[in-house]
């Protein structure tokens, strides 16, 4: 039980290096997504399809 929230944090602190790359690769393009709880959880969750879907989703909505 115990390693199961260790993996998830250490997934957390992944997928928050994992949006803060992306952001800084693709912000001269202006296609930032925000840092917030909801896009750190999601990826954490989901992984890099995550990532990949708010992205599409970043581009369909501005």
């Amino acid at each position: 039980m115990f390693s199961y929230g260790i993996k998830f944090i250490k997934r957390i602190i992944f997928s928050s290096f994992l949006l803060y790359g992306y952001n800084m690769i693709v912000g001269p393009l202006n296609f930032i997504i925000p840092i917030n709880i909801f896009t750190i959880i999601s990826i954490a969750l989901f992984g890099v399809p995550a990532l990949l879907s708010l992205i599409f989703v970043y581009l369909v909505i501005f």
